[in-house]
C-alpha cells in the first residue's frame, strides 16, 4: 500500500470514528452543559489520541529507514534496514540499500587507488633516501673519516663527533626508508616482517611480544600488506598516545577459517576520543581485502586493535597448536 492510501485510511477511520459518535446517545444542547462539554473534549482527546497511534504505527518503516540513513558509515558497512510490503517505503528503502551498496563499492575502488599510489610513492621516497641521501651521507662520513687521519688533535674530537652525528643520521635514514618501503615483507615473508617491526619498537622502551601460530593459510601479496600496515598503525598508536608499556601482537586462525591479527596494549585506551586518521586508514585497508576491523577497549585500560581476514578457500581443518620454540 502506497504511502498516501495510509495516510488517508488511517485520517479516514478516525473520521468515520467520530461521524459514527454523531448517531450514538450523546446530544448537545444549546447552550453547551459543562457535563456535555466535557464528553465532547474526552472524545476529542481520544480521536486525536488514536489518531496519533495509527500515524505512528503507518509510518514506522520511515523511522526505521531514517535510523538507518543517520548512522550509515561507509567504513563501518552494517545490516541494511528491511525491505517489506510493497509501495513507496519499500521501494524507498530498496533505492537506499542499493545506494549504499553503489557508495561503498565506490568508497572501496577509489580507496584502492589512493592506497596503491600512496604504496607507489612510499617506495619512490624510500628508494631516493636510500639512493641519494644515503649514499650522500655515506659520502660524508668518509670524508669525515679521512679527514680526521689528517686532522691536528685539537681537531679530531670535532670531526669525531661530526662522524658519529652522520652515521647516526645514516641509520635514522634507513630506518625511516625501511618503513616506508618493508622490503623484508618481500623477502622473508610477512612472519618475518611483523617480527622485525616489532624489534624496532620494542627499541623505543616498548616491550612487544610477538606470538604467530604455525601452519597458517597463504596469503595473497596484497593482504600481507593490509596486515603489515595496520600492525605498524597499531603499534605507533601504542608508543605515541596510548602511553602504553606493552604490547602483544597475535597473528592466528579464526575459528571458522581465516585469519586473524591481534594487537593488544596495556595503554590508557581511547575512551570517547574520535578516530584519527590512523584508524581511519587502517579501515580503508580492511575494506580493500574484505576484512573486518574492530577497535575494543578493555574494562582495565588498554586497546585491542582487531583484523579478521576472511578465509579466500574453504578451510581443510583446523590450524596445528603452536610447538615450543615458535613462539616469542
Amino acid at each position: 500500500m502506497s504511502l498516501y492510501w495510509r495516510v488517508f485510511l488511517l485520517n479516514a477511520a478516525v473520521l468515520v470514528l467520530s461521524v459514527a459518535l454523531l448517531f450514538g446517545p450523546v446530544t448537545v444542547s444549546t447552550p453547551v452543559l459543562f457535563g456535555e462539554a466535557i464528553v465532547l473534549i474526552c472524545g476529542l482527546v481520544v480521536m486525536l489520541v488514536l489518531n496519533a497511534v495509527l500515524l505512528r504505527v503507518g509510518l514506522a518503516p520511515l523511522g526505521r529507514l531514517n535510523r538507518a540513513m543517520a548512522t550509515a558509515d561507509l567504513l563501518n558497512p552494517g545490516e541494511r534496514p528491511r525491505v517489506s510490503g510493497q509501495g513507496e517505503i519499500a521501494r524507498l528503502t530498496g533505492t537506499f540499500n542499493a545506494m549504499l551498496d553503489r557508495l561503498e563499492a565506490e568508497r572501496a575502488a577509489s580507496s584502492g587507488r589512493v592506497l596503491t599510489a600512496l604504496e607507489a610513492e612510499r617506495q619512490r621516497i624510500a628508494q631516493e633516501l636510500h639512493d641519494e641521501i644515503g649514499q650522500t651521507l655515506t659520502a660524508v662520513l668518509l670524508q669525515l673519516k679521512r679527514a680526521a687521519g689528517h686532522a691536528p688533535p685539537d681537531v679530531r674530537e670535532d670531526l669525531h663527533q661530526a662522524q658519529e652525528t652522520t652515521r647516526a643520521s645514516l641509520e635514522e635514514i634507513r630506518r625511516i626508508a625501511r618503513r616506508l618501503r618493508p622490503g623484508v615483507l618481500e623477502e622473508l615473508g610477512l612472519h618475518s616482517a611483523l617480527r622485525s617491526l616489532a624489534s624496532e619498537f620494542t627499541a623505543h622502551r616498548l616491550s612487544v611480544a610477538v606470538h604467530i601460530v604455525p601452519g597458517l593459510p597463504g596469503l595473497d601479496p596484497a593482504t600481507e600488506l593490509v596486515v603489515y600496515r595496520v600492525a605498524q598503525e597499531a603499534l605507533t598508536n601504542a608508543a605515541r598516545h596510548a602511553g602504553a608499556s606493552r604490547v602483544e601482537l597475535r597473528l592466528g586462525p579464526l575459528p571458522g577459517g581465516g585469519t586473524c591479527l591481534l594487537v593488544r596494549d596495556d595503554g590508557r585506551g581511547r575512551g570517547t576520543a574520535p578516530e584519527g586518521a590512523g584508524i581511519s586508514g587502517m579501515r580503508e585497508r580492511a575494506l580493500l581485502i574484505g576484512a573486518e576491523l574492530a577497535i575494543e577497549s578493555a574494562a582495565g585500560g588498554g586497546t585491542g586493535v582487531r583484523l579478521n581476514i576472511a578465509p579466500t578457500t574453504p578451510p581443510a581443518g583446523p590450524a596445528p597448536a603452536p610447538t615450543p620454540g615458535n613462539e616469542r
